[in-house]
């Protein structure tokens, strides 16, 4: 049965057009078949329950997506839109065409009560604007059967992190993995040597822009970065690669380490690695004593200021918040759920070990490119690449960014 509500879900993937009453209109930005494969559940546990409702969703990577949320907002919006929480919704918000839903939040026991962790990263402006239905640590994921092979054992600070990297480089390992055709993966680099280096109050100080690229503190994350780059090293040619283009090295045992997401695992499997070969570690310490914070982005759904079917869009985000429609999704995606009251898979050895993760840290940030205002992230996540590619730049880097700062913040 759920096969059959799922093609027909299927059956229309046309851009988002007009819609009539009982139509839902959704554009999700993730085909990677896991999400997919989750969101068309959640989805199709939704039309069980709201026959009368029919539901058409537009699929589209997330690049894509990216560029395409910009048009369609203004010209033909649909009902829902996947997006981000934080200062990348921000825009959004600020320009009127994100939907305020401060009194869903307050009407639904579910959302007043069960998200509350998570709700200061939906709310801007004392007012809420999305609902999120995932969350994921970052850190590193490790081929566990190489690491093995050469005896080399889970790093917890800087000094065996670089060590580990010399002995797989002596043995013809390349020690990371990465692809930063999007930048994006180069800020998850940036920031957890940030946050390594510098601590938390650190990383929200430089994206806020109250803290310049060329202070002593930033410099000498740029300083570790320079070590990583000499002592680890990452696969050549990664600024052609995407982050799905980098897992065939990590796959094949060309490169032993990938700082990624947790949303990377079902595609770690879908390469052909078993759990057995892939294990995982919080990036390491840095700084002696520092309280460790993570990356912990979300992903959530939002309703367009110019949606014809609100009361639907209404109707649906109620309906994905609830903790057995998020305990099934974040099960499919291997992810955490934002309902407090959702069960985690405690069979998934990755979800586990981000639980253990995002409890424990002292802070949880949203990402650089979510944290930063869009143009300055846009610099900083171009600026990083260069850096990765000629780290003999990295003043002229710093200096640049600062004067893109100067302008952004005003």
């Amino acid at each position: 049965m759920k096969k059959s509500m799922i093609a027909t879900l299927l059956a229309s993937t046309a851009i988002a057009g007009s819609a009539f009453a009982g139509d839902l209109v959704i554009n999700f930005d993730d085909t990677n078949p896991a999400p997919k494969e989750g969101f068309e559940n959640a989805v199709a546990a939704f039309k069980a329950a709201n026959p009368d409702v029919n539901v058409t969703v537009n699929f589209t990577d997330r690049e894509a997506h990216k560029t395409a949320i910009r048009n369609f907002l203004s010209a033909d919006a649909p009902d829902i839109t996947a997006w981000y929480p934080g200062n990348r919704m921000a825009p959004f918000v600020d320009a009127g065409q994100f939907e305020d839903i401060s009194d869903l939040w307050a009407s639904d026991p579910n959302l007043s009560q069960n998200f509350e962790a998570i709700k200061p990263t939906m709310t801007r402006d004392g007012k809420q604007w999305g609902v999120p239905y995932s969350y994921y640590q970052w850190g590193v994921y490790y081929r566990a059967d190489i690491f093995e092979q050469y005896g080399i054992g889970e790093p917890s600070t800087w000094d065996e992190m670089l060590s580990a990297c010399d002995t797989l480089k002596q043995n013809g390992v390349t020690p990371f993995t990465i692809g930063t055709k999007y930048l994006w993966t180069a800020a998850g680099v940036f920031d957890y040597l940030n946050l390594r280096t510098n601590g938390y109050d650190v990383h929200n100080a430089l994206t806020a822009g109250e803290i310049k690229y060329t202070d002593d503190r930033i410099k000498a994350t740029f300083e570790n970065w320079k070590t990583m780059l000499d002592r680890c090293s990452f696969v050549d040619n990664h600024a052609t690669m995407s982050w799905q283009d980098a897992i065939a090295p990590f796959a094949s045992g060309d490169a032993a380490m990938y700082v990624m997401g947790n949303f990377s695992v079902a595609s770690y499997k879908d390469a052909g690695l078993t759990d057995d070969q892939i294990d995982y570690f919080p990036f390491p310490e840095i700084t002696p004593g520092l309280a460790r914070a993570e990356e912990a982005p979300a992903d959530a759904l939002f309703i367009p200021a110019n949606a014809k079917n609100k009361e639907d869009a209404r109707k649906f985000l109620s309906f994905i918040a609830q903790p057995e429609i998020q305990s099934a999704w974040n099960k499919t995606l291997g992810q955490l759920p934002p309902n407090s009251k959702a069960e985690v898979d405690s069979g998934d050895k990755f979800i586990m070990q981000g639980m253990q993760t995002v409890s424990t840290a002292a802070g949880l940030a949203q990402f650089y490119d979510r944290d930063a205002p869009a143009e300055m992230a846009k610099a900083g996540m171009e600026g990083f690449q260069e850096f990765m590619v000629k780290p003999e730049r990295m003043d002229a880097i710093l200096k640049r960014l600062d004067s893109i700062q100067e302008k952004v913040y005003k």
